[in-house]
């Protein structure tokens, strides 16, 4: 009776655990602008990017169906992003991923490209699913990135969009949590905090009665 009863604790402690969703949030900064807040939250169904107000406008993924949805309250609108058809990769592409020392808890990495930085920073192998979870929405992202990149006058299509966006947009999260990114452009990400909390599912749904519309594919 004592094991089966050992047995049953065990499973209702790791059905609570998988009820979890987890909880990361940084400080991002674009190029002279002022920092601000992003939260990531969690689940093995979906990932969601915001300010960190459940309220406000969010990006979600959906994991299952791999399609992202850029939800806008003002507008009334979601716009649905689902993987597109990319061409091959350019003769002679080299992106580089570069793996460097150990330090502040994680690995210094740099993504180059013809000797030009264009990711940065330092990962740790941990939260492994959620560094997932932000490559999957590059992967589904990658061909509308690639055609924002196409359509962009010559003078502004630089090869580190094709790589931190679009040919290698999972690579430097392959090695673990981005805990400090920085990239070409001069935009930074800085980890703050982790937490685990028990899974709120209206925070992974489009609101109702808003209009869903599918970007571009």
């Amino acid at each position: 009776m004592k094991a089966l009863s050992g047995l049953l604790l065990a499973l209702c402690v790791g059905m609570a655990h998988a009820a979890d969703m987890t909880v990361l949030r940084y400080v991002d900064q674009e190029p002279g602008g002022p920092p601000y807040a992003t939260r990531i939250l969690v689940t093995p169904d979906f990932m969601r990017m915001d300010s960190g107000e459940d309220a406000g406008d969010f990006t979600l993924l959906d994991r299952r169906k791999r399609v992202v949805i850029n939800v806008m309250h003002d507008s009334r609108l979601a716009m649905v992003f689902a993987s597109g058809t990319l061409p091959l990769k350019p003769a002679g592409w080299n992106a580089r991923l570069a793996k460097g020392k150990a330090e502040r808890g994680g690995r210094h990495f740099t993504l180059a490209v013809k000797g030009v930085a264009c990711s940065e920073g330092i990962a740790a192998r941990h939260a492994m699913d959620a560094a997932r979870a932000m490559a999957e929405m590059k992967a589904i992202l990658a061909a509308t990135q690639y055609r924002v990149w196409k359509a962009s006058p010559p003078d502004l299509q630089h090869d580190c969009d094709l790589a931190n966006q679009v040919w290698n947009a999972g690579d430097t999260l392959s090695l673990g949590l981005p805990l400090e990114e920085r990239e070409f452009t001069g935009r930074t990400r800085t980890f703050e905090s982790e937490t685990r909390l028990p899974v709120d599912p209206g925070l992974f749904r489009v609101p109702e009665g808003m209009a869903q519309i599918n970007a571009p594919s």
